[in-house]
């Protein structure tokens, strides 16, 4: 996680502890801009199918936040899937996207 801001190395850390305790395909977590954090796991159910990204999101939404500093994926997927992108983005078109491997690893920031 060299090269990241602290707040954002602990984003990476807390996605990584999201995907861990559940098992799940993707782990992330968002940061508002009170500093606050929200994490999430993949959501796979017969009626309901979120990623990690779009379900952080969805609990900073529920909680009142209206904007986001930044957000972290971990996953072994090559891109951030871009329904949790564009989540985001509605919120805060300038909010950076950290996706980390499942080692923490920093791949790319968009």
């Amino acid at each position: 996680m060299s090269g990241l801001q602290p707040e954002d190395a602990k984003l990476v850390t807390l996605a990584r502890s999201a995907r861990g305790r559940t098992g799940a395909p993707e782990g992330a977590a968002v940061r508002d801009t009170d500093g606050r954090t929200y994490l999430a796991a993949t959501v796979t159910l017969p009626s309901l199918q979120l990623s990690a990204l779009q379900a952080a999101v969805a609990a900073a939404v529920s909680s009142g936040v209206e904007g986001l500093e930044a957000a972290a994926v971990v996953s072994a997927a090559d891109a951030v899937e871009e329904a949790g992108l564009a989540a985001v983005h509605d919120l805060t078109p300038s909010a950076p996207v950290v996706l980390a491997g499942p080692d923490g690893t920093v791949r790319s920031t968009v």
